[in-house]
C-alpha cells in the first residue's frame, strides 16, 4: 500500500509535489517539537542570523523546507529516471568534473544535507557510474523503500563498513566516482573534532584518507531547491584546500550560507557519538 501511494506521488508535477512538501513542512513546524527544537538547537549555535527577526523567520523556512525534502525524497526514488533528470534546471561546475576525468582522477563528491542531495548523484549516474556511501536506515521498513529508490542507473551504494570503504576506494583507483555525505556524524572513534560554525562538530576523517591514497579530487556539490517547484539547480565547486575535517566544513558552511534555509538544521550534526563494542568496553 505505502509503494503504491509513492508511486502516485511520484507522477504528480514537480510544483505539486513541493506543495504538498509545504504543508507538510509546517505540520512539522506544529507537531513535531523534536524537529523544531533541533532547528532552533542548531540555528542557535550556528548564530547566522543577524536579528530575532531573522533567526524566527529562518525557522520556519528551514522547517518548512524540510518537509519539501522529504516529499520530494521519495517522488525522486519511485519516479523514472527519465522524468526526474528534466528537473534539474542548471548545472553551475560541471567543467571540474570534465577536468578531473581528463586527467583520469577519481572525483570524491561531498554533498551536505542541502537542498535536495538525491538529485545530484541521479544526475551524474546518468553519465558515469557513481558509488555513495550510506548508513543503513535504523526504521526497518524503510530500508527496501531506499534500496529500491537508490540502487538505479549507475548508482551502487557502499554501506559505512570496512566492505564498504574498499568498494569506495576501488571505485576512486577506477576513475569513477563516489559520493559522501560529509557532514554527517560518523561513528566514534572515526572522526576528529572540528569547527563547524564555530563551534567543535565530531567530522569524519574519511575523505582525507581517501583523498591522499588515490589521489581523487574532491568536489563539493549540493542541488539547491528552486522556488515554486521550477526544479533544481545543481551547484559543483571544487575544494581548494587539503580535505582536512577542518577544511570540509569550512567549505561545507559556504555553501550553506549560500541558502541556508535549504540545510537541514534539524540534523543533530554537533550530537557527541557514542562509544561502542569494544571502545566502550576501554572507557569502561
Amino acid at each position: 500500500m505505502l509503494k503504491a501511494l509513492l508511486r502516485i506521488l511520484a507522477r504528480l508535477p514537480l510544483p505539486v509535489i513541493n506543495g504538498i512538501g509545504v504543508f507538510t513542512g509546517w505540520g512539522l513546524y506544529f507537531f513535531s517539537q523534536k524537529v523544531l527544537r533541533r532547528t532552533r538547537k542548531n540555528l542557535n549555535i550556528a548564530g547566522i542570523t543577524p536579528s530575532p527577526a531573522d533567526y524566527r523567520r529562518l525557522v520556519k523556512r528551514s522547517v518548512v523546507e524540510t518537509g519539501k525534502g522529504l516529499i520530494e525524497t521519495f517522488a525522486i526514488w519511485f519516479r523514472p529516471q527519465e522524468r526526474v533528470l528534466p528537473w534539474v534546471r542548471e548545472c553551475h561546475g560541471w567543467e571540474h568534473v570534465e577536468a578531473a576525468h581528463a586527467q583520469g582522477q577519481g572525483i570524491i563528491f561531498l554533498t551536505p544535507h542541502l537542498g535536495c542531495y538525491e538529485i545530484t548523484a541521479l544526475y551524474y549516474a546518468a553519465r558515469r557510474p557513481i558509488t555513495v556511501l550510506y548508513r543503513p536506515a535504523r526504521q526497518q521498513w524503510l530500508a527496501p523503500l531506499i534500496d529500491e529508490g537508490r540502487n538505479r542507473s549507475q548508482i551502487r551504494q557502499a554501506p559505512t563498513n570496512l566492505s564498504g570503504v574498499r568498494s569506495l576506494l576501488r571505485a576512486l583507483k577506477q576513475g569513477e566516482a563516489i559520493g559522501i555525505l560529509p557532514d554527517q556524524v560518523p561513528e566514534f572513534g572515526e572522526g576528529v573534532w572540528a569547527d563547524f560554525f564555530g563551534t567543535p562538530a565530531y567530522t569524519m576523517t574519511l575523505v582525507g584518507k581517501l583523498a591522499e591514497t588515490s589521489g581523487a579530487r574532491v568536489l563539493l556539490a549540493y542541488g539547491e531547491r528552486l522556488p515554486w517547484g521550477r526544479g533544481y539547480a545543481i551547484h559543483i565547486r571544487p575544494l581548494d584546500l587539503e580535505p582536512t575535517p577542518d577544511n570540509i566544513n569550512h567549505g561545507i558552511e559556504q555553501l550553506v550560507r549560500m541558502c541556508p534555509e535549504q540545510y537541514l538544521w534539524s540534523y543533530r550534526r554537533f550530537k557527541h557519538p557514542k562509544p561502542h563494542g569494544k571502545a566502550r568496553e576501554a572507557q569502561g
